[in-house]
């Protein structure tokens, strides 16, 4: 049985986060509630195109505790530090996971290269939900390159499945996650047409990156999304041009969610707690940072 389209997200107006990611926001938990759990956000970058510059581009030292940012790049660089001592550059078809957890404060620009030689930016951030078990577990980060991410060919040619995290074809992904689900970077060839199998119950959100894809018989353009049923299993995806698709699966956590901000706990006393530590510095110092603001 096939999973069915619930609703197809168009993007908004794009908004700056710091001065060099121009995002819009394709769903949040605000917005759209457990339907998307494990899930809470989906910012989409670009593309853009950026002039050669000596400036540094990115946003500055900000905290989060509770959840995990994923982000994938599909054109230029993105380098990051935190708080855990954590850090690193990564360009196109790569990824930064950085669970969050107890608390950090980080930073993402552009990369040095990128800034002075100029060109197209264009990436997703994702955020993960964690369960509260391990909202307080210590930060980690995964910096998950080309080389260690499994790409699996689809059948007749139509393209391949990069397994960022979960399983697809007895493939395990890159990423180790705090509970089950499947994050797939998908590039289609002109003229696929496949049919992929994912958990019945499962939340299930597919984005078009790039190209134009029909999706279980609705036709979704570069930057949509479709959020998909929990029930049925299967995924048709046929596409006549050259695509990217974005595929975001999971069991969902069913769990209370009080968020704001950059802070993601299950309780409102949690959530002021959260502020109180950040506040009161217990979430480190970035070395020769700007003073973080909890935004």
């Amino acid at each position: 049985m096939h999973k069915t389209v619930q609703g197809i997200y168009s993007p908004p107006s794009a908004h700056w986060v710091g001065n060099g990611f121009p995002v819009r926001t394709l769903f949040d938990y605000n917005r759209h509630g457990s339907r998307i759990s494990p899930f809470l956000m989906l910012d989409h970058a670009g593309p853009m195109e950026f002039a050669p510059s000596n400036e540094r581009h990115g946003v500055g030292a900000h905290p989060h505790r509770g959840f995990e940012t994923v982000t994938i790049v599909y054109d230029g660089e993105v380098s990051h530090q935190d708080t855990s001592g954590a850090g690193g550059t990564i360009g196109p078809g790569e990824v930064q996971w950085m669970t969050a957890a107890r608390g950090l404060l980080h930073e993402e620009y552009h990369s040095e290269a990128f800034s002075q030689r100029g060109g197209t930016l264009e990436m997703v951030q994702l955020w993960v939900n964690l369960p509260a078990r391990h909202k307080m577990d210590a930060p980690r980060y995964q910096a998950l390159t080309r080389d260690n991410i499994p790409e699996v060919a689809l059948p007749d040619q139509a393209g391949i499945v990069r397994v960022i995290a979960g399983e697809f074809d007895g493939h395990h992904g890159a990423a180790t996650t705090h509970t089950p689900m499947n994050v797939w970077d998908v590039r289609l060839q002109p003229g696929a047409d496949i049919d992929v199998e994912l958990p019945e119950q499962h939340t299930l959100m597919v984005m078009v990156v790039r190209g134009m894809v029909e999706v279980n018989g609705q036709r979704l353009q570069a930057g949509q999304l479709a959020q998909m049923s929990r029930s049925g299993t299967g995924l048709h995806l046929a596409s006549n041009t050259a695509a990217t698709v974005l595929i975001l699966g999971g069991e969902p956590i069913n769990e209370p969610v009080a968020g704001q901000g950059p802070f993601v706990m299950n309780t409102r006393e949690e959530l002021a707690q959260a502020f109180d530590d950040f506040y009161s510095g217990q979430f480190g110092r970035m070395p020769a940072s700007q003073t973080p603001q909890a935004t």
